[in-house]
């Protein structure tokens, strides 16, 4: 179920309404008593698996750097 909020309320409790929002809330804005803007949650990303590349990083990866690069680096 959303909750209907007017701008000027909203500025004064943006933080808390951003929080409720984040725990799942649903929150309409509204401007003169008429929807006008949506407060919703984001979609989590998906969690990241261990071992996507296994076998795509050679050996070459794990070479020291060269002296210049190393101290583009460095900088």
């Amino acid at each position: 179920m959303a909750t209907t909020v007017n701008i000027h309320e909203a500025k004064t409790h943006l933080s808390r309404l951003v929080q409720r929002a984040h725990d799942g809330e649903e929150i309409i804005l509204a401007k003169a008593g008429k929807p006008y803007a949506r407060l919703v949650p984001l979609k989590h990303k998906k969690e990241r698996v261990p071992g996507m590349v296994k076998g795509r990083v050679t050996e070459a990866f794990f070479e020291p750097l060269p002296p210049e690069e190393q101290e583009a680096w460095e900088r």
